[in-house]
Order: C-alpha cells, then structure tokens, then sequence
C-alpha cells in the first residue's frame, strides 16, 4: 500500500532496470503493487527481489519494469 500524505512524499513514476531498483520502489506485477523490501545482487548484473509479501522476482540486465518512486521533499 502507498503512503498519501501530500506533504512529505511525492510519487514519481519510473522505469527501473536491475540496476536502478532500490528498497521502497513500488512495481505493478500482474495488477497488484508490490513493494521492494529487499534486493539481492546475483551474477551477471542480475537481482532479486524480495517484496513485503514474501515473494521473490530475479530482475536480469535487460527486464525494464515500471515502478513508482517515493520522494521526500526537503
């Protein structure tokens, strides 16, 4: 679930690659929004991500997938 408190995030929509994925990216997997809890470094560039709900997804060095980012305002 995404936070919507307008005044200390703002939401922006991304394209992340293995290796621009970072913890807190919400990507829409199948019509539900997962969000990264975790990420492991595999070979050859590739990750795995692990979601708040336990799933687990290998990203290789060519998957692009859409995500959205949580930014704090300063």
């Amino acid at each position: 679930m995404i936070d919507r408190n307008p005044r200390s995030a703002l939401a922006s929509n991304i394209e992340v690659t293995a290796a621009t994925v970072q913890r807190g990216d919400v990507i829409q997997l199948g019509g539900r929004a997962c969000r990264v809890r975790d990420l492991f470094q595999l070979p050859q560039g590739a990750k795995q991500l692990l979601f708040e709900s336990g799933e687990l997804l290998t990203v290789h060095t060519r998957t692009r997938l859409a995500a959205v980012r949580m930014m704090r305002r300063r």
